[in-house]
């Protein structure tokens, strides 16, 4: 990356305060770009400065903060003016006690579609949507080969979280084939993040490693998923913004093939010393997670998953982007770390 020629293009990262966002912001602050970044609230700003620091990014003049909510279209046309690029990881969160699946529908999609017409409007070059796996493995019958970027979710059997996903990122290619008059985008999928933790806002798949650590989980059930260090998916969303190749294309993001989560455990035990002895490194029975998921909406949702092989290939960003992911185990151990010198395992 060219930082000298870089520093003439302004980049807008979308959800600024969230993980992916602010190690997207600290890899386009090192190659040189200065960054506009989205807050739901102005309150956030220190918080990200803050993540920033910790990232080993000290009070840098190149990054400036606006207020812009996904729910409403106000501001949006302010936040991309004069952008060349927009990564738009912006994302409602899963929610667990919702009333209905348009809670989560509603937002990711429209949300995206008003990013999309923004940047089309104004000008900009390229957008990166961060989607997710969940827009791709949800719904099949389990098979020997890995899933790939051709594969989309079958929304008929997905969870609310996942379908909201699919359709955001279809609505969003949907809206470049019609409407995108010659906006370029890319999306990249990743699979559960893990990775260093800058502060206390930090994304849900890193409670797996919180819950695990404090003993707080009795075990760990028969699920099975692809790990991917956070460093290494914004250093893909930076390529795909960059590179000719990306326009147009989807992008798995994990570290190698998929693992269950008792060889997360695993991996804490064997290398983490006492800060690992309330980790369970045990399956639990799905009869057991059944009767729990009775009463406790949380375990609900991984019923489906249950035995479930969710293996997917990241063959095409490597192939055509020159991406190289750092191993799962050094993702998972990279979590608990930060976790664990940042004192955040009793909060």
């Amino acid at each position: 990356m060219n930082t000298n020629s870089n520093k003439e293009n302004l980049v807008l990262v979308t959800g600024g305060s969230g993980f992916i966002a602010v190690h997207c912001i600290l890899q386009l602050l090192n190659a040189g770009y200065r960054v506009r970044a989205t807050l739901r609230s102005p309150d956030r700003e220190q918080a990200v400065k803050d993540m920033l620091r910790e990232g080993g990014m000290e009070g840098s003049d190149r990054v400036t903060f606006i207020e812009a909510d996904l729910s409403s279209d106000t501001r949006w046309n302010d936040a991309v003016s004069d952008c060349t690029y927009v990564l738009h990881v912006a994302s409602p969160t899963p929610k667990v006690n919702y009333k209905h699946e348009d809670e989560m529908i509603i937002p990711a999609r429209e949300g995206v579609l008003q990013v999309l017409r923004a940047s089309r409007d104004a000008g900009v070059k390229r957008v990166v949507l961060t989607s997710a796996i969940g827009a791709v493995v949800y719904g099949h019958p389990n098979q020997t080969t890995p899933f790939d970027e051709h594969t989309w979710t079958n929304t008929a059997n997905a969870p609310a979280y996942q379908k909201s996903k699919t359709l955001a990122e279809r609505a969003a290619w949907e809206f470049i084939r019609k409407e995108g008059n010659g906006l370029e985008l890319a999306a990249i999928n990743p699979v559960t993040v893990m990775g260093p933790v800058l502060g206390p806002d930090y994304s849900h798949s890193i409670h797996l490693i919180k819950n695990l650590l404090t003993g707080k989980m009795p075990g760990c059930p028969k699920i099975n998923s692809g790990f991917v260090d956070v460093r290494d998916v914004a250093d893909l969303h930076l390529r795909a913004m960059e590179s000719p190749a990306a326009n147009g294309e989807r992008f798995i993001a994990t570290a190698g093939e998929s693992i269950w989560l008792v060889a997360v455990a695993k991996i804490l035990k064997e290398n983490l010393g006492a800060a690992a002895d309330k980790v369970k490194a045990k399956e639990l029975p799905n009869t057991l997670l059944r009767i729990a998921a009775l009463k406790d909406p949380m375990v609900k949702s991984m019923i489906p998953l249950l035995g479930k092989v969710m293996n997917v290939t990241s063959a095409k960003a490597i192939r055509l982007l020159g991406w190289s992911p750092k191993s799962a185990e050094e993702a998972i151990l990279a979590t608990a770390e930060s976790l664990i010198r940042l004192h955040l395992l009793d909060q």
